[in-house]
């Protein structure tokens, strides 16, 4: 292979198409190391010290030790315009045509800058109800989901770049039952996510098998029973028409069955994400990125990056195989720099999304190469052991960030909605270290949020086909697609990383002891390892749940439920099915489908 960081060919693959700087026919980046080198220099100037921060920049980078988000990677240095910022959550849509348009705009100039989008239909009136300014009958959220997904297919068509799009619904929506099952048919609303906003009020509802109202703001010419309550687009909470009730439980029941045959929509529980937001003082949160790791207010931004566990373990497959905590909290510690300087030097689609970046300064570092970590530690997948030391990495990584962060804001200042007595009062702040709390008292913080888990899949390949984010090894071997600058796909048949270092130390074809792929795990050990460490992500985790096609229904649907008394903001599930396939397939079976996490649907 020309390039020596390389080991695998889909990781110079993806380079080559999707990171390596080139103007025109002009390739500037000859090699792996000058994009690294484009990217320390771009957001090194941004600092004071410039020279050494490039340097320190570029040190995280080298061995693809830290993976900065795949806009970061492409856009950094270069006379494109396009944003730095992976995804982005719009704004409110208006409930109106004219509202509904310009949303609808605003989306399409985001996309074509390379970020994908996620929206709240929530604030659109149910199919059938009255537009008495006009005269006529609302033809409801999903219908005008179909208009943004046609307009993602555009975008789409004039390059290489995925669309991802999210889309969430309210669960007391009337028009909830529509959008449950929009997706059961193969042709509908293609390049979306879709997730239920999903209350505390609606579990207890579930519980107790208890009626559910589904209600929409009333019109003052509406008759029929009003209840008050909070809604997107409103400051204060709404009378809201209720248009009829269902059962708790059957509701819920359509939304395991939808998910059990397509595996959408997802679940966001939407009061635990915001009760438990550091800004839940001045925002309130109803949608999420694509991949649903970054709950955002309108017109938030994700600027993610991961460290890549692989790249910390020593002495790998032997007895004395540990992971250095002390590298990665360091590595932690120049990411947030890296990361906080990629909203001083990035372009925006919109200037009322550089408002709000710049009003919090959100930062989402994360993990990936977990599961490839573990197998070189000889640990296995979902063990106790295992679920201890990904509690203890991520518990390193949110502190060693948070740290940072203070830091950063005694050199340059606290993000402008900082509010020390209102941040300091927050659920995730307090479960901070008392050290750590004094000195956001003392110095301020430098970013509203520092920790996301995000699924990492197409810069998981750049780096060797590590393990993605948090999730297990997919299999040893299989048929990965990625597609190529003229809308063609490419297959390749990879090794996954610690499978390949394994062989390559003398083990022929055999796999390392402690092996495990992601279908062999009980679906609940996947959200077990989950669940070890939301609390040290102030944000959220992109989280696929593997389930065999044979799993009971019974058992399928207890899994929601677990994850919200295990205390997620969220879940998503996979089972392999007649509507979206499988999301990878081993050499033997064929090529997939693709699924909402995957490297198919990731904002890259």
């Amino acid at each position: 292979m020309d390039d020596a960081y390389f080991t695998a060919p889909i990781a110079r693959h993806i380079w080559d198409a999707k990171y390596r700087h080139r103007e025109g026919a002009v390739v500037c980046d000859a090699t792996i190391a000058d994009s690294w080198r484009r990217i320390a220099h771009t957001l090194a100037a941004a600092d004071n010290d410039a020279e050494m921060w490039q340097a320190r920049f570029y040190g995280i980078l080298q061995d693809f030790k830290f993976l900065p988000g795949g806009r970061i990677q492409a856009g950094a240095g270069t006379a494109h315009k396009v944003t730095l910022f992976n995804c982005f959550v719009m704004g409110a849509i208006a409930d109106s045509m004219d509202g509904i348009f310009d949303a609808l705009k605003e989306g399409a100039i985001t996309m074509q800058q390379g970020g994908g989008v996620g929206y709240d239909f929530s604030t659109l009136r149910p199919r059938g109800a009255q537009a008495y300014s006009v005269g006529s009958v609302a033809s409801g959220p999903v219908s005008f989901m179909r208009i943004w997904d046609s307009m993602c297919a555009t975008i789409l068509s004039t390059g290489a770049r995925r669309g991802a799009m999210m889309g969430t619904l309210r669960c007391d929506h009337p028009d909830i039952e529509e959008f449950i099952a929009a997706k059961q048919d193969r042709t509908q609303l293609r390049h979306f996510n879709i997730s239920v906003l999903v209350s505390d009020e609606f579990m207890a509802a579930v519980q107790a098998d208890a009626d559910w109202p589904l209600l929409f703001p009333a019109d003052m010419r509406d008759g029929g029973e009003i209840l008050l309550r909070c809604w997107p687009g409103h400051a204060e909470p709404v009378p809201c028409k209720i248009h009829k009730r269902v059962r708790a439980r059957e509701l819920w029941e359509q939304i395991m069955r939808a998910n059990y045959a397509c595996a959408e929509p997802g679940v966001l529980f939407i009061d635990r994400i915001n009760r438990l937001n550091n800004l839940y003082y001045c925002e309130q949160i109803s949608a999420t990125n694509p991949c649903g790791e970054v709950p955002l207010p309108p017109y938030g931004a994700c600027n993610l990056g991961s460290i890549n566990l692989t790249q910390f373990i020593r002495e790998p497959f032997t007895q004395q195989a540990r992971l250095d905590l002390e590298a990665v909290s360091a590595t932690a510690v120049v990411a947030v720099r890296l990361l906080d300087n990629v909203i001083d030097v990035s372009l925006f689609p919109l200037p009322s999304q550089a408002a709000q970046v710049r009003g919090s300064r959100r930062i989402g570092l994360g993990l990936s190469g977990l599961a490839d970590a573990l197998l070189l530690l000889g640990i296995r997948y979902g063990s106790d052991e295992s679920l201890q030391l990904a509690q203890t990495v991520m518990q390193t990584i949110c502190h060693a960030a948070y740290r940072a962060s203070i830091g950063l804001a005694r050199e340059k200042g606290p993000f402008p909605l900082f509010d020390q007595e209102k941040y300091l009062a927050g659920e995730f702040v307090r479960t901070l270290p008392t050290a750590i709390r004094n000195d956001i008292a003392q110095y301020g913080i430098r970013n509203s949020h520092l920790t996301a888990i995000a699924p990492t899949g197409t810069i998981s390949l750049l780096a060797n086909n590590i393990s993605g984010g948090l999730e297990p090894v997919f299999d040893s071997e299989f048929t990965r697609r990625v597609l190529e600058p003229d809308g063609c796909y490419a297959q390749y048949q990879v090794v996954d990383y610690a499978v390949a270092r394994w062989r390559a130390a003398g083990n022929a074809a055999a796999l390392p002891p402690a092996f495990i792929n992601a279908n062999g795990l009980a679906p609940a050990a996947h959200l077990a390892m989950q669940a070890a460490i939301q609390p040290h992500v102030d944000q959220a985790i992109s989280k696929t749940i593997n389930v065999p096609m044979d799993y009971a229904y019974t058992a399928f649907r207890e899994l929601y439920q677990l994850a919200y008394d295990q205390g997620l903001k969220g879940c998503t599930t996979f089972r392999p099915n007649a509507v979206t396939g499988a999301i990878l397939r081993g050499i033997e079976e064929g090529q997939a489908a693709a699924h909402c996490c995957s490297v198919e649907r990731e904002a890259d």
